[in-house]
């Protein structure tokens, strides 16, 4: 097995995991610490070391809010622990490994997660990564700041240093990537075969580096769960980048609320400070996510990609089938209509009416359609008619707990790790055998760009056919298994769906 392997800036000890065949190294420093004079610059590069660095637990997650703290769903599932390590030097990676020496040449996923920018680490529960090593996966999971010490912009940062003024977060990432290339193969992997994926913010974090015009040759694959939206109602935009001067006003504002009246001033503040700060400031403000400073990112990642303004990379995306419905809400049967009207035009006749148990219960509301579906069909369809492969899927089964929680968002994660035995609800064995197919669709589509092939038991999984207008297939995961289903979007969706296109296009 490989438990001691030399990186570029010295050798790491790793550590067995629950299946000894595999070792996991947690927290391998990719970059130098993004404190001091780091603080808001790209990453730099990470010293060397002496004698053999143990790598047996994780790092410090990034800044952020204290997990564990609240009573929302996602304290319940996996934000556990507010006595988790954090701090300002997050920028480390981790490893699991199933390659006994170094010349194995293994298919290499890298993970980033989700959490709106503003929160998430690798060191989550579900994305223990042993479960996708066993099936011969090397496993990279790798932190990044997020939050005002990630995302945040400012004019005196940009007149410092304009070859990177934004996006700090996002570059970490792009380093993690290129560490990959360099020291993966150490580990057993192939820095030629390298998929990235991740959910929500992690799945836009995907979307910006395949739109990233410094990305070419870092990974091949690319799967974005949950992430790729655009809204069917145009009642706002949500991960579409804006404009570097814009988003340096928000700084502005922020080194004001500070209370620091300059760049020297705020780089001084401690860090936990300044996170307490932020998380004050966004009570009344928008975050800080990703910008548009026409270097890391020159514009929206999903119409770069649907045009082909991108790396070239194969795709599998989808959606949970609860989360993000849009519904037009309306008091009563004439304001429904009225709404109907505004934003379907005179098609609204075709696609809408209130169901009379619906008007009895006096319900207000209609037409819940999945933002993130109806854009994942559109761009999977465009680019398969410039002759590219994408792989359409839908998580679609019920979802156990006293929380009767639905398919909610990052409901699916567990699934795809196949980690639902460190999850507290009480899932039974039909779940298991779904995510038991789930990792291996996602471990077949990082090792070719192809989910299909067998599963873990030498079987042929289900048929999944690439997405086209001419020819639909979503692999749809249900509570008895994947089951695919061909059938053309409904009416309304079709419609919504040209809709998002047609803005799309005009980007």
């Amino acid at each position: 097995m490989l438990r001691q392997v030399k990186t570029e800036n010295g050798w790491v000890r790793g550590i067995e995991a629950a299946d000894p065949r595999i070792t996991a190294f947690k927290g391998i420093p990719f970059a130098a610490p993004p404190t001091g004079k780091n603080r808001w610059r790209a990453p730099q590069p990470c010293e060397n070391w002496a004698g053999v660095r143990d790598t047996s637990r994780f790092a410090p997650i990034s800044m952020q809010w204290i997990p564990g703290l609240g009573d929302d769903i996602y304290c319940r599932e996996w934000h556990v622990d507010p006595e988790i390590p954090m701090g300002e030097d997050c920028l480390y990676l981790n490893i699991w490994t199933n390659a006994k020496k170094a010349d194995e040449k293994k298919p290499v996923l890298v993970w980033f997660f989700g959490g709106g920018l503003q929160c998430g680490y690798p060191a989550e529960m579900e994305f223990d990564g042993e479960r996708i090593a066993r099936r011969g996966i090397i496993v990279v999971t790798v932190n990044y700041r997020v939050g005002a010490l990630g995302f945040l912009t400012h004019p005196e940062i940009t007149r410092e240093q304009p070859d990177a003024p934004a996006n700090f977060g996002n570059l970490d990432q792009q380093a993690g990537l290129r560490w990959v290339q360099r020291n993966i193969a150490a580990f057993g992997g192939d820095p030629d075969r390298v998929t990235i994926a991740g959910q929500s913010a992690g799945g836009g974090s995907v979307m910006s580096q395949v739109a990233c015009p410094g990305n070419s040759g870092l990974f091949s694959n690319a799967v974005v769960m949950s992430a790729m939206i655009f809204d069917p109602y145009l009642r706002r935009e949500i991960g579409r980048p804006e404009k570097l001067a814009d988003a340096e006003k928000k700084g502005e504002d922020f080194f004001a609320f500070l209370g620091v009246r300059n760049l020297k001033e705020a780089r001084a503040v401690d860090a936990v400070t300044l996170q307490r700060s932020y998380e004050k400031y966004m009570e009344s403000h928008v975050p800080f996510f990703t910008v548009q400073d026409d270097l890391f990112c020159v514009g929206d990642p999903i119409a770069l990609y649907r045009a082909g303004k991108c790396q070239d990379v194969a795709m599998m995306a989808g959606n949970t089938s609860s989360e993000f419905l849009n519904t037009i809400e309306a008091k009563d049967e004439t304001e429904l209509a009225g709404e109907a009207k505004r934003l379907f035009g005179e098609q609204a006749d075709n696609f809408l009416a209130i169901p009379e148990s619906r008007k009895k219960a006096g319900e207000a509301g209609y037409a819940p359609v999945s933002g993130i579906e109806c854009t994942v069909k559109g761009v999977l369809g465009d680019k398969a008619e410039q002759g590219k492969k994408g792989y359409c899927y839908c998580f679609d089964p019920d979802i156990p707990g006293w929380d009767n929680p639905g398919t909610f968002h990052s409901s699916d994660l567990w699934f795809w790790f196949e980690t639902l035995a460190k999850c507290w609800r009480p899932f039974v064995g039909r779940h298991y055998d779904l995510a038991r197919q789930m990792c291996d669709y996602f471990c077949n589509f990082i090792s070719s760009g192809d989910p299909n092939g067998k599963d873990l038991n030498g079987e042929t999984l289900p048929e999944w056919q690439a997405w086209s207008a001419a020819a639909p297939c979503t692999m749809r995961f249900t509570g008895d298994g994947a089951r695919a289903e061909t059938e053309p979007l409904s009416p309304l969706k079709q419609f919504l769906t040209e809709r998002i296109m047609e803005r799309m296009r005009g980007i």
